[in-house]
């Protein structure tokens, strides 16, 4: 088990600093990679576990053991993209526009680069971080461990809540527009209505309904003000790692305000 946890924290690093290569090719800048805040993807971590755990047997095999790490790290890949969204209703990555892919969450392309990578890692990296964990003391390497276990509890512990705070900032943001939306349809609707009616009861109070419904007018322009400031208000509020984590998953997908998320998204781009 110590050495397990060994490979998930070194892996999980490797893995973070592969990502952030990658996004410095494609982009030319550095991104913060990962679900979490620290330098580390847990995903890496387990999937390199598992195919330690399942594939050492097919090492001899490398045709075996490509097909086996393809199907091993698309499964835990979709697996991870399908749990994410019914946790945090979301979509962190998508591969909808790539050829031969499964829901967005994985596609051929990269199926096949995670087989030939872990063939790479099980013929080369692997022997050398094992023999690297192994010369560790024994004392020394648990006391790090822990304190790096500790870290990215607490760093997971932050991620979440960063994700639950990006979750309410959009739930906000619908119920300001639906207000809006109210306020547009249903308020302009019934002024009108009212004032109708007053008006073709006598031509008397017909000067007066005028008036009140330039009142009734202003005041809904009013309340649609407020609303519009505190939209926008909201729209700029800005928390622990929500710039990071939209940065880190630039594909990320809201399942019920993709819209409010696109604004936020392009306001945070402008930055």
């Amino acid at each position: 088990m110590y050495e397990y946890l060994c490979y998930f924290v070194i892996y999980g690093f490797l893995g973070w600093c592969t990502e952030v290569a990658y996004a410095a090719v494609n982009s030319g800048r550095f991104v913060n990679r990962g679900f979490l805040n620290g330098p580390v993807c847990p995903i890496y971590g387990f999937g390199i576990i598992i195919v330690i755990v399942c594939l050492t047997p097919l090492m001899q095999n490398k045709v075996m053991l490509f097909l086996g790490a393809v199907l091993l790290t698309s499964a835990l890949e979709c697996a991870t993209g399908f749990a994410l969204e019914k946790i945090f209703h979301g979509k962190w990555w998508d591969y909808s526009k790539m050829p031969f892919n499964l829901n967005g969450y994985i596609c051929i392309k990269f199926s096949i680069l995670w087989g030939l990578a872990c063939i790479i890692i099980m013929d080369v990296i692997h022997p050398v971080i094992s023999a690297i964990v192994a010369d560790i003391p024994l004392v020394l390497g648990k006391t790090l461990l822990t304190l790096l276990l500790i870290v990215m509890l607490i760093d997971v512990i932050e991620t979440v809540i960063t994700v639950n705070n990006l979750n309410k900032q959009l739930a906000h943001l619908n119920e300001i527009s639906e207000k809006l939306r109210m306020v547009s349809n249903e308020l302009g609707e019934n002024i009108y209505e009212s004032v109708t009616v007053i008006k073709e009861k006598s031509e008397v109070v017909k000067g007066k309904s005028e008036e009140l419904k330039e009142e009734l007018e202003k005041k809904a322009e009013l309340f649609k003000n407020e609303l519009k400031k505190a939209y926008e208000e909201e729209i700029e509020r800005r928390f622990f790692g929500q710039r990071r984590l939209i940065k880190a998953f630039p594909d990320f997908k809201s399942l019920k305000n993709g819209e409010h998320l696109a604004k936020i998204k392009e306001r945070i781009r402008q930055l």
